[in-house]
């Protein structure tokens, strides 16, 4: 082990992006793992010292030394302990650089006595492939040693893949206590929108009056990501989206999203709701918003008012906030604006202030009635309540990166 860590914790993290160099970050601040392997698959500028300048600095965030001892706590202890490796120490945490590999299989992670590996590609996100298909692979990091690999992006399998068992979507604080080591070695964190929406949703369900939804749709106002053209380019052949290739620092820009199957998956009781998603790309780096309209079926107490409004549903996050999502889901009554809550360590921030509910009644006929095999002359009346409410994300580090960092922990301290 190159390390100098026998029978410690390592863990791997296959790619130096976005997610990557704020995993990386996270992981030295939390220090659940004894050390940490970071595969980038090619050299990083000219020498090491352009490396580390990448890995210290982020235009977003700022520098890993305001990150990890605030803005007048000084600068976090980087040493160069081996440059032929790289072998690098980060307030004192072992980091070694890998610099050779690009297919997961030829990693050897087995060599480097890493058992938990995250991948922050984006290249390889189908469970179902294989590395006997001679295409590099998520499986290819078990070939080489891993025993669970972790996918930073949701799951895209092609029609007609091989059929996956030990494959499933996770994300913390919704579904991470499902997690069995004995079937599960290929583990989706999701998205950044689905980890948000996720927490939005789960108190709803929770909570008997709100349980009851009817119809509910989603639009992220979402930061823009380096999927997007800086200037306007020419589509990709066979593109279809041809918004994808216009400028991000200059427009507003319509795109879609897969949250409403990835939801599904954590929560499968939504498979019952009539669930609608959509996304609008904006020119800001990071922080995204969450619009969730929601439809519920409702009661009226003895004065002809709704069970459901805007006080109780403040209520249930409030609840939620304070209790079994404490930390995941934060309840905030300030007037917020997206700045204000980068690097918040929260899976979503419910903006309360802007809570609002409508009740309507639709009218039940006699005759929609006799369909039911019910008989009456009488019409009558169910109420419905249509509910607005709003959710902040930070889409790097303070949600996404924070929700997967803490569930890779989890799947590392419950395998064995």
């Amino acid at each position: 082990m190159n390390l100098g860590l026998r029978n410690k914790k390592l863990l791997g993290i296959n790619g130096l992006g976005r997610i990557g160099k704020l995993l990386l970050w996270n992981q030295i601040h939390l220090r659940h793992f004894d050390g940490i392997i970071v595969n980038c698959g090619r050299d990083v500028g000219k020498d090491l010292d352009d490396l580390l300048q990448a890995i210290e600095t982020d235009s977003t965030y700022g520098s890993l030394h305001k990150f990890l001892k605030g803005v007048v706590g000084g600068k976090a202890e980087i040493k160069i302990i081996d440059a032929s490796k790289p072998l690098l120490e980060i307030e004192g945490m072992p980091i070694k650089i890998l610099r050779t590999a690009r297919d997961p299989k030829d990693i050897n992670w087995l060599n480097e006595g890493v058992r938990i590996v995250v991948d922050c590609t984006g290249n390889f996100v189908d469970p179902s492939v294989s590395p006997e298909s001679g295409k590099p692979c998520l499986r290819g990091h078990l070939e080489s040693g891993a025993l669970k690999v972790i996918c930073s992006a949701p799951f895209k399998m092609k029609a007609g893949g091989n059929p996956v068992t030990d494959a499933k979507t996770m994300i913390f604080g919704i579904n991470h206590l499902e997690y069995n080591p004995r079937e599960h070695h290929i583990i989706s964190a999701a998205s950044c929108t689905t980890t948000g929406l996720s927490h939005m949703i789960k108190p709803l369900l929770e909570c008997r009056e709100t349980s009851r939804i009817v119809t509910a749709s989603m639009s992220t106002i979402h930061a823009a990501t380096n999927t997007q053209s800086i200037l306007d380019s020419v589509p990709k052949t066979g593109a279809t989206d041809l918004r994808k290739s216009r400028s991000v620092i200059n427009n507003i820009i319509l795109s879609t999203t897969g949250v409403t199957k990835a939801l599904e998956l954590v929560l499968p009781i939504i498979k019952n709701v009539g669930f609608m998603a959509d996304s609008v790309r904006i020119p800001t780096s990071t922080v995204s918003l969450i619009n969730l309209n929601v439809t519920f079926h409702t009661e009226v107490n003895e004065l002809g008012e709704p069970t459901v409004n805007r006080q109780m549903i403040n209520d249930v996050y409030r609840q939620a906030a304070a209790g079994a999502q404490k930390d995941l889901l934060v309840f905030s009554e300030r007037q917020n604006v997206s700045s204000d809550l980068i690097g918040t360590m929260a899976a979503v921030t419910v903006e309360a202030h802007e809570t609002h509910t409508r009740t309507g009644f639709i009218d039940i006929l006699p005759e929609d009635l006799a369909k039911q095999g019910i008989k009456t002359d009488k019409a009558s009346q169910m109420p419905v309540t249509h509910a607005k409410i709003f959710g902040w994300y930070d889409n790097e580090l303070g949600s996404y990166v924070n929700c997967l960092s803490r569930l890779c922990n989890y799947i590392e301290a419950k395998t064995t």
